[in-house]
């Protein structure tokens, strides 16, 4: 199966919570206090992170999880869009290591 992943930045994450667990129906299922929320749904990954160099709201990127994937690749658009393409599991591996979290 395939989710599109949208990754959107904000400067309040805690009020972002609150807002999107309405929106999507669901809460997260990660949650980095203060930085990152994760949302899984059956047809999209959806998150947020806390970002400063990016205005609140703004694309981070745009990509798809796929089951199939075996790593993460990525290739751009027509557009100039990067688009990566991971599997969930190639997810959760990289935010362990982005925030030292254990396995």
């Amino acid at each position: 199966m395939k989710r599109i992943h949208l990754a959107l930045s904000t400067q309040n994450l805690h009020e972002s919570i609150l807002e999107y667990n309405q929106r999507l129906s669901v809460k997260p299922t990660i949650i980095i206090d203060n930085e990152y929320a994760l949302w899984r749904t059956p047809t999209i990954n959806f998150s947020l992170r806390v970002d400063y160099n990016c205005h609140p709201g703004s694309l981070r990127n745009l990509d798809w999880e796929d089951d199939e994937a075996t790593e993460f690749t990525q290739d751009t658009d027509v557009n100039g869009i990067i688009w990566e393409h991971f599997s969930y599991e190639n997810q959760l591996a990289e935010i362990k290591d982005i925030w030292n979290l254990e396995t």
